[in-house]
């Protein structure tokens, strides 16, 4: 009887490491499909700087991403405190695969329609009509929110609104 005890702890070791070794396998397998699944919005590209001229002269904040999966898209700016500051397009059905440039002329609140900007070789960007108040000096950030797959994502970096 004294021999039995042994061999039943030794097999619930077996079947105990058999599991994690299972386990083990099973996140290597996840972990790699995460790292190669891409991101929902890709290639953010914004300028450094955004100083809009006293007399008038338009200077405004290139941004441009894409998405791998198509969605209705919201672009919004915010304040480094995490604040809306100006709304550029809402529910815009945007393809996947296909870069969103627009651009933004430092202006607070929500842009009343946009004009399309389309260069000879095809590119298109979007200048949305946004008309409040020149948004004050700061360090802002865009965020992208996608409606059908119900998150949002912000720009890796901010970019610096100077005002004079």
């Amino acid at each position: 009887m004294s021999g039995a005890a042994p061999v039943a702890g030794e097999r619930l070791a077996r079947v105990v490491f058999a599991l994690l070794v299972l386990a083990c396998f099973a996140a290597f397998l996840i972990t790699q499909r995460l790292k190669h699944t891409p991101t929902a919005v890709q290639e953010f590209k914004l300028t450094n700087v955004l100083a809009p001229a006293a007399n008038g002269e338009s200077k405004e904040e290139h941004i441009a991403f894409k998405l791998a999966r198509a969605d209705d898209v919201t672009v919004t700016i915010e304040s480094s405190a995490g604040n809306e500051v100006a709304t550029l397009v809402r529910d815009l059905p945007t393809p996947r695969y296909r870069i969103l440039s627009l651009r933004w002329n430092g202006r607070e609140g929500v842009a009343h329609g946009y004009a399309t900007l389309r260069r000879a070789d095809g590119y298109t960007t979007l200048l949305p009509a946004n008309r409040g108040r020149l948004a004050p000096a700061g360090e802002y950030r865009v965020r992208v929110s996608l409606r059908e797959q119900g998150h949002s994502v912000q720009s890796p970096r901010d970019f610096t609104l100077v005002t004079r």
